[in-house]
Parts: structure tokens; C-alpha cells; sequence
């Protein structure tokens, strides 16, 4: 993965945790992101689809997929600035990648 591209997926990560600190999710989707970068180069698409989709994998891991603890999917939407659909896309794409 590019320099400049490893730096927006980390800004758009950074960006949603200052607006819904989760000290613990942000720590595990930052440890996703370090292993989808050492693995894959480059990952195609927009970088704010992958960080809401690594937002969103890690948040629903061992659970049953519904949404981002204590936020509507209205509201991950808007903060990442990314439909539903494609987070969900990536967020599949991404434990298919981790093998989770």
C-alpha cells in the first residue's frame, strides 16, 4: 500500500474516533488496518469505503453484523461519508481477507 494512501485510510480512522471516541474499537480497527496494509497493495477504491468498512468488521467480529455500538447506521454513514452498502461490501471483503 502507497504511502499517501496508508495516510488517508489512518486520517479517515482518526476522523470517526474523534467524533465517537471508543478507545478499544479504535485500537483493534487500527491493528486491522496494519495488517490489511502489510498484506494487500494497493486496496482499490476510495480510502473513507475501506475505513468504515475496517470500522465495521471490527465492530461486528464475533457478533451478529447490525451496526456500530451506539450509533445508528444513519450516523456511520454520515460520519465516514459512505453509503450502508458500500461499507458493508468492504466490511465482508475485509473479513474474507483477515480470514475472520
Amino acid at each position: 500500500m502507497s504511502h499517501e494512501s496508508k495516510l488517508a485510510h489512518q486520517d479517515h480512522l482518526n476522523r470517526f474516533f474523534e467524533q465517537h471516541p471508543a478507545p478499544s474499537l479504535q485500537k483493534r480497527a487500527m491493528k486491522a488496518m496494519r495488517l490489511l496494509e502489510s498484506a494487500y497493495s494497493p486496496l482499490p477504491g476510495k480510502p473513507e469505503g475501506w475505513s468504515a468498512g475496517i470500522i465495521y468488521a471490527v465492530a461486528n467480529r464475533d457478533r451478529r453484523a447490525c451496526s456500530v455500538p451506539g450509533l445508528l447506521n444513519s450516523e456511520v454513514e454520515a460520519i465516514c461519508d459512505v453509503s450502508l452498502g458500500t461499507i458493508r461490501r468492504r466490511a465482508a471483503q475485509i473479513a474474507r481477507m483477515l480470514e475472520w
